[in-house]
């Protein structure tokens, strides 16, 4: 996109505003007060119009609509414990088209009795709630009574089953215990504590319920402060008899009144789960309105409410046309108002461009209008992270996992998601990328699963005929068509080849990506018409970068054109090629090319030379800049001058001084950040260069991962034979998939995607991205229940 005022447009007709953002304009509405809920409600459909707050200065708790939101808070409220109360009972919400019925604001009658029925309801349900939990807890103590004293009988009837009668009534009448229940993780802390406190004097039964002890007092309080219920047990086994059958009684008829309440409470649950998510809706939508309107200001006669927002220029005739068809052929307002505030940063986005937009606003919102970094990142994030993930294989893996979640993304944006899975979820398109370029990276680098494909004929040939122990060595026959020989693949030099290989394409990664970033701040420059900029910063920047690691990558290219073997020359190192141009000037010990020390030593003389001028350049600019509008402020004071000659000196000599002060001061900040960038800059284009070698340093260690965890697990199983090979094979074909998917494609690919992220965040928008920027958030009814529903 050029720096004019052009813009490219959609179908629609609606600025594109996907390469920068979109142009904002700043309105101002005259609403009347009798329709303005109705026509903001209008606008809040539309999703167009971020409001701004023209009441700042006002405290939440004296704004005119508080009271109306205290009144809503409460009714969510409300509507949250139902919602908890049916998420209790496994009752799902009745989920169904209603939009046709919000089409419209409710009317206050309507939010009245949604009001009034969510007091009663609460109040319906709470006491339901609180007769079950009352019942609950009388059921929860008849049966560990019945439990208890059950458990009790039937340990006297144990312990004195074998002696005769008369002695075991005795013994009955004779014992002194108390009985009781305790949770399980306490039962030891009992028996401790008790040990010590009787000093062993007591008798302790080893199952669920406490035995006669020796001090029933000391003991109630020991085992009450445990949470211990304890129960008053008949010593007598009649006395027993008759409490079991009491209890029983009681638990049964107990059953018959919590079985009713609790069908009472499901139904009234189940009542409220089919309207629940639209009288939700509707309060929360209410809810919404009054804290925009809230944003707003009246009239001194509060006939007119008047509010400002920041809306997409091509969408003030939908806004203008929505205020029009609801005003009810009452007057209203639709001003363009002229500001100098910064608009918001709005870009518009589809499913498939808004988790790349996402990956780079994590970062930082780009500033108003500047080039947005969300568009070239669609092709260079998954390409980076494949460059590192390179295996066919496992690209291929990655691709079906996230066609899933494409083809079926109306189901799955449907169900409820945990935060992982919504993750994702919502970088589907990203996920479906990162593989798509991987299976192309894997073909180029001839690696599937750790093996290579033989497609095209190679261009080495072996020897035919050798003895065993010789050392074999190929021939080049001619040229592979594309990717990596499949020859190269078991030989002893293979990973020394793939190294050098690897490197110095991470390197030319490395360069082209930084290059075409650093050009989007050309474009920056000439859009808002910087052409100091231009010629401070870009220009030398562009010749320093392109003078040393231009240079370098096309050396790489250039050795990489020539037959070394044909000319029968030894290729030259270009690392110490790189060192010596610095270090030693006009000094060339491996020559790549002829005339090269006379490139070299013009390139470093550029390189300096382009150092003050970033330094400088700028700086000297705007000081000039400021002495000239100096002058030009002197000269008008001298002609506004008045006749009392000593006053007007002596304002104008204060005048001077305050000129003078705001310059050095503006001069010096503008000095500073200069001296920052340029150290920065050229400090940035050594270490951004050699942070893209992480392309190389992952790609060779996923592919030897790869290559160890075939040899360790389904490599082994190709030698067995029979039965035992096919179980062998099974078994190890499993494990080999598991661990395949576990550890190179999850763990790997988390890695490998992180390593990207930092690549663009760091490496390619800091050539860039200016940032500071606020989001583009319009009021609307969107999304608002996400976080309850």
């Amino acid at each position: 996109m050029s720096s004019s005022d052009r813009t490219q447009t959609i179908e629609d007709g609606k600025e594109e505003a996907i390469f920068r953002s979109a142009t904002m304009s700043l309105v101002q509405l005259y609403l009347p007060t009798e329709i303005s809920r109705e026509l903001i409600y209008d606008i809040g459909k539309l999703n167009l119009v971020q409001f701004r707050d023209l009441n700042s200065k006002v405290s939440d708790f004296q704004r005119a609509f508080v009271n109306e939101l205290r009144k809503l808070d409460n009714v969510e409220r409300q509507f949250i414990f139902f919602k908890e109360e049916l998420d209790k009972k496994s009752i799902s919400l009745s989920k169904y088209p209603y939009e046709s019925e919000l089409s419209q604001v409710a009317p206050q009658s309507d939010i009245d009795e949604l009001v009034d029925n969510g007091q009663i309801l609460e109040d319906r349900v709470t006491e339901l709630v609180d007769s079950l939990f009352s019942l609950y807890s009388k059921k929860k103590d008849l049966k560990q009574n019945f439990l208890t004293t059950q458990s009790v009988d039937e340990f006297f009837k144990l312990n004195t089953g074998n002696l005769p009668i008369e002695v075991a009534e005795t013994a009955d009448h004779n014992t002194s215990f108390i009985t009781g229940t305790i949770s399980r993780d306490k039962v030891q802390v009992l028996q401790q504590i008790l040990w010590r406190v009787l000093r062993g004097n007591l008798y302790y039964y080893t199952e669920e319920f406490t035995e006669p002890i020796y001090d029933p007092k000391l003991e109630d309080n020991i085992c009450e402060s445990l949470d211990c219920d304890l129960y008053d047990v008949d010593t007598t086994a009649v006395g027993r008899a008759t409490q079991l059958a009491h209890v029983s009684s009681n638990l049964d008829d107990l059953s018959t009144v919590l079985e009713q309440s609790e069908l009472a409470l499901n139904s009234e649950l189940i009542a409220i789960s089919k309207d629940l998510s639209k009288w939700w809706e509707i309060i929360a939508r209410e809810k919404a309105l009054y804290k925009t309107m809230n944003r707003c200001d009246y009239d001194g006669s509060r006939k007119t409410l008047i509010a400002e927002g920041w809306i997409p220029t091509d969408e003030i005739e939908t806004l203008d046309a929505t205020i029009k068809a609801g005003s009810q052929n009452l007057p209203t307002i639709v001003n363009i108002l002229e500001t100098t505030k910064t608009p918001p940063t709005f870009h518009r986005n589809n499913k498939f461009t808004a988790a790349f937009q996402n990956i780079c606003d994590a970062y930082g919102v780009a500033s108003y209008r500047e080039v947005n970094p969300g568009l070239p990142t669609i092709i260079t994030f998954p390409f980076m992270f494949a460059i590192m993930f390179g295996d066919l294989g496992h690209g291929i893996i990655l691709s079906l996992a996230a066609s899933t979640l494409v083809f079926n993304e109306k189901k799955i944006g449907a169900m409820k998601r945990d935060e992982i899975f919504d993750m994702a979820f919502s970088g589907r398109y990203i996920l479906l990328f990162m593989g798509l370029f991987s299976i192309y990276t894997g073909f180029l680098y001839n690696d599937l699963f750790s093996k290579s494909m033989t497609l095209f004929k190679s261009g080495w040939v072996w020897p035919e005929d050798f003895e065993i122990g010789d050392t074999l060595k190929a021939s080049a026959s001619g040229i592979y068509p594309i990717g990596l020989d499949p020859a190269w693949h078991g030989t002893e030099n293979a990973l020394l080849f793939t190294n050098s290989y690897k490197m110095k394409l991470s390197i030319l990664m490395g360069y082209i990506h930084m290059s075409y970033s650093y050009v989007f701040s050309l474009v920056n420059y000439i859009h808002f018409n910087s052409m100091i900029d231009v010629v401070g910063n870009f220009i030398p920047g562009l010749l320093f970068m392109q003078g040393i690691f231009g240079y370098l990558s096309l050396c790489i290219v250039y050795k990489w054109s020539v037959d070394w073997f044909a000319i029968e020359q030894q290729p030259p190192g270009l690392l110490n090629t790189l060192i010596s141009m610095f270090l030693s000037p006009g000094t060339v010990a491996e020559p790549l090319y002829a005339g090269q020390s006379t490139v070299q030593v013009f390139l470093l003389l550029l390189a300096l030379i382009c150092v003050p001028w970033l330094l400088l350049v700028k700086p000297l600019y705007f000081k000039r800049k400021f002495d000239q509008e100096a002058k030009y402020h002197a000269l008008q004071d001298e002609e506004v001058s008045t006749g009392d000659v000593g006053e007007h000196s002596e304002e104008t000599a204060d005048h001077g001084d305050d000129d003078d002060d705001e310059e050095a001061h503006e001069f010096g900040d503008i000095m500073i950040h200069q001296v920052i960038h340029t150290i920065e800059f050229c400090l940035n284009c050594v270490s951004h260069t050699a942070s893209y070698l992480r392309l190389w340093a992952l790609s060779l260690a996923h592919a030897q991962l790869s290559t160890v965890l075939w040899t360790m697990t389904i490599g082994n199983a190709f030698g067995a034979t029979g039965v035992s090979g096919v179980i062998m094979t099974v078994l190890l074909f499993g494990m080999w998939f598991i661990l395949t998917v576990v550890i190179l494609v999850i763990m790997e690919g988390t890695s490998a995607m992180l390593h990207s992220l930092r690549l663009h965040w760091v490496e390619s928008m800091s050539k860039f991205f200016v940032g500071g920027g606020h989001p583009y958030e319009p009021f609307g009814f969107v999304g608002l229940l996400d976080e309850y529903i």
